[in-house]
């Protein structure tokens, strides 16, 4: 029996402050630009304005990338373009700096920290820092067996809420959420079938490598076999991470719901954060509010999930690489957001021409 009790969350979590976006709405009407005319960037402002319960909006001047990283049994039956148990791969080009996202987050100057839940991998061969948090080596084969044990589980979940505490006591003002896995998105894709009560077909993706047709058929066929082991927890959050999800999705799910306790905006990533943001909702109705969808990566699942936490992605750019990347392309946006409403706030009315007067005849 676990001794976390999820339903905490709800009374803890708030929603972004109303009466400052209020504020924030009657400010930019002021201002010179028409309101609507800079598009999402008059809502990012009055949303970044609520989260930080400041008029006028702050600069994002801390964000971070925080991935969480694990490999996932499914991934035996091939059902990814990449080997099973191959994420730690990843992981080291990752910190080596020769990832997509090691690259953006140069040019950004944003820090990015891994957090291992569940590589297939010796912990002698990644550094402390990434491997502190691990709960297992690798997760179950979830279309025959649970993913993790309740107590796993668990232990996932309160490292996710420890990175989000982290985070926000580092000084943290933003996040960019992702994963590095594989398998992934296969389990991504049973807890969005599972919550929205939907088919497998409807949300197997081809993965951030594209798989070829056998291999969809694979997944799906996957998704499905796990989709039959989910509905009978759905009641339970825990337990359905615990059944169908992974190590790293169970740590993502109690960042999230962290983080909103934490009034800490984060950004999402792909359908795997799009998932545990899903299995998030179901927990704590109100943490959404503090979430943005950064890009919509052309998976189904992904756009299944975000249609049903009311969540618009802010580009449509067909990023499948995961691993945050698509996140940190959405980053310059918020960012803009608060740059923008640091121009003259005031409409005054142009100093009206001194009148000529000729000159006195002599």
């Amino acid at each position: 029996m676990s001794s976390l009790n999820l339903d905490d969350f709800t009374d803890l979590i708030e929603r972004p402050d109303g009466g400052i976006r209020r504020d924030a709405e009657a400010r930019r009407e002021r201002q010179i630009v028409p309101p609507g005319s800079l598009g999402r960037l008059d809502e990012l402002g009055e949303w970044l304005a609520a989260a930080q319960s400041a008029v006028p909006v702050r600069p994002v001047e801390r964000p971070r990338v925080v991935l969480f990283a694990g490999d996932h049994g499914v991934a035996e039956l091939g059902v990814s373009a990449r080997p099973a148990g191959s994420a730690a791969e990843s992981v080291r080009e990752v910190l080596e700096g020769a990832r997509p996202v090691s690259v953006l987050a140069r040019r950004l100057g944003v820090p990015v920290r891994i957090v291992d839940m569940a590589l297939d991998c010796d912990p002698a061969s990644l550094p402390e820092d990434v491997v502190r948090h691990r709960v297992r080596r690798g997760s179950g084969r979830i279309d025959v067996e649970d993913a993790l044990t309740t107590e796993e589980a668990e232990a996932a979940f309160r490292a996710g809420v420890a990175v989000a505490d982290e985070e926000a006591d580092s000084g943290t003002d933003l996040v960019v959420l992702g994963d590095v896995s594989v398998g992934g998105t296969t389990a991504a894709g049973v807890l969005v079938a599972a919550l929205c009560g939907v088919d497998a077909s409807v949300v197997t993706g081809r993965g951030g490598l594209v798989i070829d047709d056998l291999a969809w058929m694979r997944k799906c066929a996957a998704i499905r076999d796990a989709l039959r082991r989910a509905r009978p927890v759905l009641g339970d959050q825990l337990r359905l991470l615990a059944t169908v999800g992974g190590a790293d999705l169970a740590a993502m799910t109690g960042f999230l719901l962290q983080s909103a306790v934490r009034k800490l905006p984060v950004v999402l990533d792909g359908v795997v954060t799009a998932a545990c943001a899903l299995v998030a909702q179901r927990v704590a109705f109100r943490a959404p509010d503090w979430w943005l969808a950064a890009h919509d990566s052309g998976e189904p699942g992904q756009a299944k999930a975000l249609d049903r936490m009311a969540l618009e992605p802010l580009l449509t750019h067909g990023v499948t690489v995961g691993e945050g990347a698509g996140g940190l392309l959405a980053l310059p946006l918020v960012q803009a957001a608060p740059k923008e409403s640091e121009e003259p706030q005031e409409s005054e009315e142009p100093p009206r021409p001194e009148a000529f007067e000729a000159p006195a005849e002599q």
